[in-house]
């Protein structure tokens, strides 16, 4: 599996300029070059990649993988920037004033994310259980998937939850609840705002929301910079 996904991400990137999309060895399409997002939105305007930031101006960013202080201790994004396909961030910008009357905000983590960044945490990763198989791809290539949790707007710090970002320890499971009852208080009220508004957490990362319908939108592989 391994040799194949670095021939795979190879061939990928000397082809990725030439093509509309491309099929890779798992037969999975994947939007790679503006030409061919640019047709998708022409025909179904949902698909646009919104920069959060821009739509929801009072919304906090820490983007882990624009940084080094990430699980792969490496700069994974040029630009520390967070994009979501359009009803993704309408329902953030419902969330962020929602949460504003409670003195709460959101801090996005990560949002859409390349499926070439996707197959290099699948090669770098120790827990496989925490990362997206390159075989399947991954919500946030869809742009259908946001990492986030919430501030407190007066102190403008993390409202303390069961562990921090991308941990692989099993406290992060948002089921997990041998943990002080304050901590599960706060990770419980995020989950619960989340999936009122249309988002489902996984199993194992209390930060991770996918959008519902998520499967009505093609996997992408075009960096930020090119958005």
């Amino acid at each position: 599996m391994k040799n194949l996904i670095v021939l795979f991400l190879t061939a990928f990137c000397l082809t990725a300029c030439s093509q509309n999309n491309t099929q890779n060895p798992f037969g999975l399409t994947i939007i790679n070059n503006k030409v061919a997002y640019k047709k998708s939105i022409e025909a179904k305007p949902e698909n646009e990649l919104i920069e959060i930031k821009e739509a929801i101006p009072t919304i906090t960013l820490d983007i882990r993988y624009a940084t080094k202080n990430n699980f792969m201790k490496q700069v994974m994004y040029k630009q520390p920037r967070a994009f979501a396909r359009k009803p993704v961030v309408e329902q953030l910008k419902i969330i962020q004033a929602e949460l504003a009357k409670k003195g709460y905000g959101l801090k996005i983590f990560d949002a859409y994310r390349p499926y070439a960044v996707t197959v290099a945490f699948y090669e770098k990763a120790s827990d496989k259980n925490f990362v997206a198989n390159p075989a399947k791809g991954s919500k946030h290539n869809r742009g259908c998937a946001v990492d986030l949790t919430i501030i407190d707007l007066k102190t403008g710090k993390d409202v303390p939850m069961p562990t921090p970002y991308d941990s692989f320890a099993p406290e992060a499971a948002p089921h997990f609840n041998d943990l002080p009852p304050a901590i599960i208080k706060n990770r419980d009220f995020l989950i619960s705002t989340m999936q009122s508004h249309g988002f489902k957490v996984i199993y194992n990362e209390w930060w991770h929301f996918d959008f519902n319908g998520w499967q009505n939108y093609d996997l992408m592989d075009i960096p930020f910079q090119q958005l």
